[in-house]
């Protein structure tokens, strides 16, 4: 039986996710649990990973497209299913993405060869193709055949996905800029730096959609839930000693965080409450302690998760939060890595800070 491919949610209050690109093309065979697509929140940007194995099958979803979450994208079929034995998959309606024609398609492309007509004005109904669906190659050829094969390369602007988001947020014209990646191509950092060295008018510092999004959430948050802080003092002295001895007989780098995480997964396990969330005016108690970390990137602030925190051992910690750490610097983190946290630790410690409120 045919599986969905659907828009995901990363959060409770995840309305819309961006698809980035695909990461396989109709009619290939894919195993469950392999990177299927990459896509992007007002969080972060993750891959999402086949939900079935199967083969994969009618995308309707394009890079770009902003759609609504629990909307379904694309297919996989099982071994000797076919289409059109398939539940009829509509064509999802985008939040907000760049003009398409109203006029009613009568033909098939891959996002690819879509996107290469529509970037030279091509009328894709009329690219030959040997198939029943037009891609990359189809328009390539037509291009050629029309001379147009090196305005193809030389109009286009190489950019990452991450780039071309972060210059378009700050009213960046590509075109103008020069690339240090293969074959010239424009990489987030070449944004960056191009950032750093910009002159600043009027004071204003250019934000990302992550820190925009942290702004909204706090203003939200200390305006609509009640804050009140405890705090005290304590001799940390056996927790160094702990960590000393500890560190002696484990392979994996044992930091103040994962003692942290040890104590407070303890904690929330005798203490059910404290492991609690206010869903619809009901107290309700988790089943898991998933503790979150918050981690600071480029473009904000991570929250990355340690699911079943209270069932691992110090040196199995280490590793956990040491993993998720690197995937959160490195924009790599998965849709489980970011999903089912029941409570979240902000150290600062190795900072010096002594205390603070968020």
């Amino acid at each position: 039986m045919a599986k969905d491919v659907i828009m995901p949610a990363l959060g409770m209050a995840q309305e819309t996710g961006t698809l980035i690109q695909w990461l396989k093309k109709p009619g290939d065979t894919i195993t469950k649990g392999e990177p299927l697509m990459e896509i992007e929140t007002d969080k972060a940007t993750v891959e999402i990973e086949a939900p079935a194995s199967g083969t994969l099958s009618s995308i309707t979803a394009q890079a770009g497209d902003v759609i609504p979450v629990g909307q379904r994208i694309a297919l996989i079929l099982a071994p000797g299913e076919s289409e059109s034995s398939a539940t009829p998959l509509s064509t999802p309606q985008p939040v907000s993405t760049a003009s398409t024609s109203s006029k009613p398609q009568t033909f098939s492309a891959t996002p690819v060869a879509a996107r290469l007509a529509a970037e030279h004005n091509l009328d894709i109904t009329k690219i030959k193709t040997n198939g029943g669906q037009v891609r990359k190659e189809d328009v390539l050829a037509y291009i050629e055949e029309r001379g147009k094969k090196k305005d193809l390369f030389s109009s286009r602007v190489l950019a990452s996905p991450k780039a071309k988001r972060l210059a378009k947020e700050n009213n960046i014209d590509l075109s103008t800029i020069k690339g240090t990646g293969p074959e010239g191509a424009i990489l987030f950092s070449n944004i960056q730096s191009l950032l750093s060295t910009s002159p600043i008018t009027n004071n204003q510092l250019p934000t990302s959609k992550m820190w925009r999004t942290m702004a909204d959430r706090l203003t939200q948050a200390w305006t609509t839930i009640p804050h009140f802080y405890l705090m005290r003092e304590v001799n940390a002295s056996r927790l160094i000693t702990w960590r000393e001895k500890i560190q002696k007989n484990s392979a994996e780098k044992i930091t103040f965080t994962d003692l942290l995480v040890k104590l407070t997964a303890v904690a929330l396990r005798k203490y059910p409450r404290l492991n609690a969330s206010w869903i619809n005016e009901n107290i309700v108690l988790n089943q898991d302690v998933n503790i979150g970390l918050a981690v600071a990137v480029d473009d904000g602030l991570l929250v990355p998760v340690i699911h079943h925190a209270d069932e691992m051992n110090l040196t199995q910690l280490a590793s956990s939060r040491s993993g998720i750490v690197t995937r959160a610097k490195s924009n790599k983190l998965t849709l489980d890595d970011l999903s089912g946290g029941t409570f979240t630790i902000s150290n600062l410690g190795m900072y010096g800070v002594d205390a603070f409120n968020a």
